[in-house]
């Protein structure tokens, strides 16, 4: 059976090639296109590689691209350092284990209990598994069912967190989005994962839509206004940080402002 991993891998080639215009590269534009974007024998010419091999990555068929063409298809596809990244991890190969939740240390626990400010854990499926009573004031994490502590379905598919983040909720999640395919894409075809993936598609008109953008985004800080519906307007810095117990470990820390 074909790889997820090389599904996706074809997919954002694909993405990719379909929003560059032979302008953008330098190519004359020549005959009227019937479709958006470069030809892949186009992109075969700009990476220097043959026709017949780029279809087969494009087709995500099992073939392993060496350092060399990953870079000089990242060279032809224009690639931002963070999707150049991206391609990179997908071409790699080696066994993958099942996807098992993880577990946060007591240490970790204890820490952000600690903290004045909101701060939680999440996990590499952007899970929410700790969080501080500051967090708790905020976000309500304790009030959910724990099959529905996940900050992509909290922002995507619940109404209220909508109306929380108001007019920047749109910017908030599609940013998300991108973020969460960088790491999804390596965990394709996991249970875990498909099965959250099919909840954001059934719960979110708009995720579908800017999920087959396939666009990637690296994790960043930056503020956040919400519309709390009983302590008002708040306004926060958020930043995070992995885990040196595990990097699969994430800490989310909001700054009032």
């Amino acid at each position: 059976m074909t790889d997820p991993r090389r599904i996706e891998f074809g997919d954002f080639l694909r993405s990719r090639r379909e929003r560059l215009s032979p302008k953008t590269v330098g190519l004359p534009a020549g005959r009227r296109r019937r479709t958006a974007g470069l030809r892949r024998e186009e992109v075969a010419q700009l990476a220097g590689i043959g026709v017949d091999w780029y279809i087969r990555l494009e087709q995500g068929r099992t073939v392993s691209p060496s350092v060399t063409t990953i870079d000089a298809l990242a060279r032809a596809l224009r690639l931002s350092k963070t999707e150049h990244a991206h391609l990179k991890a997908l071409a790699r190969d080696g066994t993958r284990v099942a996807f098992v939740p993880e577990t946060v240390p007591p240490p970790i626990q204890r820490m952000i209990q600690s903290l004045a400010q909101p701060a939680y854990i999440t996990g590499r499926r952007w899970d929410v598994l700790a969080w501080n009573d500051a967090a708790e004031e905020v976000f309500g994490f304790g009030k959910l069912p724990e099959q529905d502590r996940n900050t992509l379905l909290l922002v995507l598919t619940n109404r209220q967190t909508r109306k929380f983040y108001g007019a920047g909720w749109a910017d908030v999640a599609k940013s998300m989005v991108a973020m969460f395919r960088a790491t999804h894409d390596v965990w394709a075809g996991d249970p875990a994962f498909a099965e959250l993936l099919t909840r954001l598609r059934q719960g979110s008109p708009e995720f579908v839509k800017w999920w087959e953008a396939h666009d990637i985004r690296s994790t960043s800080s930056g503020l956040k206004t919400m519309d709390h519906p009983t302590r008002g307007l708040l306004r926060f810095e958020h930043t995070s940080f992995q885990a040196n117990d595990d990097p699969a470990l994430k800490l989310v820390i909001y700054t009032p402002v």
